[in-house]
């Protein structure tokens, strides 16, 4: 099942023997922090075992928000959201960015209390964010049947294009001088004297000074193959677009829905609270690790027993640099939607916004999620293993904080001075003892 279709990408041929930093993976915290790199004047090689944005990164919502975020993000994606004000002129190709806000409705007295505490967070920033009522919430959501006790709005908030900004940027590092390679699995991390030296590809060894992991679902299975334990965990999302629809251009989350206009006209549509996550043998491994995180989202996770359990019971978890990997193995991981995620919101969506009924489903699809047991990702070195960075884990967050998530990774490759405190995003935080819990800001 095909997922979006993707923006023709050109990609470099010829492996370089040496470069400063090598970046595992092509999705967007891939290829914008290959970007910031480059425009600094380093040399990088992104290596990429599919496609240029071809699993999550061109699977996600499209959403740039900073509203209902964990508080500890606020920062960074502040920062985030400025950097998609510039983007199509710093990258020269169209991003699809629009600031249209974003509206999350609640049907009851007590969430919509939660929303509002949330709201607050946002206010030592100075970013607008109001609780709306009645005929405020008509205004922004025309031919709606919604029935809300109230809704959190922020005006700042946007939307873009997924299928082309990943693609924007990787163009834009290649123009910076990155070498960007797709269909080039690494295998393994070359290490010497106890730190770095390089990459393992499958096409051969490339040396480096530091190499950055930024692989979505796939990172936690090459960090344990460098003997490190990273706590993540791949969660379905499925997702619709339709035909053109005469619809809102504010974004809506509704605990039944969500959705948000596209270029095209038509619109991404979503369950607001349903997402799939199947039993795997990492399930058991990390099950206390995550029980927290279960205990409290149990409402909105479906779990399941599925052919995944198989495919990853059989993927080798310790391999040498010359033996054949999962990465090369599976090139795009393209997991079907569910189908009764796909029949709940659309039908929720018909039945709140009648002009969608006369509106078809173009297409549908599933994307995996990389998530932590906190819910907020790593963005960090990692002392073990000095030379190693981690950028994944962003927990259906990454596509609006990308963009700052990479200008941070570069900031500690690089020793700058970091744009915001990388602290909560700590790769030790799982060892040192730290409280490891989400935050919704309430």
């Amino acid at each position: 099942m095909p997922g979006p279709s993707l923006p023709l990408f050109e990609p470099d041929l010829r492996l370089p023997d040496k470069v400063d930093v090598v970046v595992i993976g092509g999705g967007i915290v891939g290829a914008s922090t290959a970007l910031e790199l480059a425009e600094r004047g380093h040399s990088v090689l992104l290596c990429e075992k599919g496609q240029i944005g071809g699993e999550q990164s061109s699977r996600n919502w499209g959403w740039v928000r900073i509203s209902r975020r964990d508080p500890r993000e606020v920062p960074l994606m502040a920062e985030s959201m400025r950097l998609f004000e510039g983007l199509a002129q710093r990258t020269g190709r169209k991003t699809g960015y629009v600031r249209s806000g974003i509206v999350f409705g609640s049907g009851t007295e007590g969430y919509l209390a939660k929303l509002d505490r949330w709201r607050r967070h946002l206010e030592p920033h100075g970013i607008e964010s109001r609780i709306l009522r009645g005929a405020e919430i008509d205004r922004l959501m025309p031919g709606g049947n919604l029935n809300l006790k109230g809704a959190l709005y922020t005006p700042m908030d946007g939307r873009a294009e997924p299928q082309w900004v990943t693609h924007a940027i990787a163009e834009a590092a290649q123009k910076a001088g990155a070498v960007v390679m797709t269909s080039l699995a690494v295998r393994s991390l070359d290490i010497a004297a106890g730190r770095v030296a390089g990459v393992a590809t499958e096409k051969g060894r490339v040396h480096a000074d530091a190499v950055v992991l930024a692989g979505g679902a796939w990172s936690r299975l090459f960090a344990g193959n460098a003997g490190l334990q990273l706590p993540q965990l791949k969660v379905l999302n499925t997702v619709l677009r339709t035909t053109p629809v005469d619809g809102p251009e504010t974004a809506l989350w509704t605990g039944g829905f969500a959705f948000r206009k596209r270029a095209d006209g038509g619109y991404t549509v979503a369950s607001g609270s349903g997402n799939t996550v199947d039993i795997v043998p990492d399930s058991f491994r990390l099950g206390l690790t995550f029980l927290p995180t279960y205990l409290e989202d149990w409402k909105s996770l479906h779990f399941r027993l599925s052919s995944r359990w198989a495919i990853e019971a059989g993927q080798a978890r310790h391999w040498r640099p010359d033996e054949m990997t999962a990465f090369e193995a599976c090139r795009v991981l393209d997991p079907a939607p569910s189908g009764r995620i796909l029949k709940s919101c659309w039908a929720a969506l018909g039945r709140a916004f009648p002009a969608f009924q006369k509106a078809d489903i173009v297409q549908s699809w599933g994307g995996m999620i990389d998530a932590t047991p906190d819910a907020i990702p790593v963005i960090s070195a990692v002392e073990q293993i000095p030379g190693f960075h981690i950028a994944t884990g962003f927990s259906g967050h990454g596509f609006g904080i990308a963009p700052g998530a990479g200008k941070l990774m570069a900031d500690i490759v690089t020793g700058a001075p970091p744009v915001v405190d990388p602290s909560a995003f700590r790769f030790s935080r799982f060892t040192d003892g730290s409280r490891i819990r989400t935050d919704s800001g309430y």
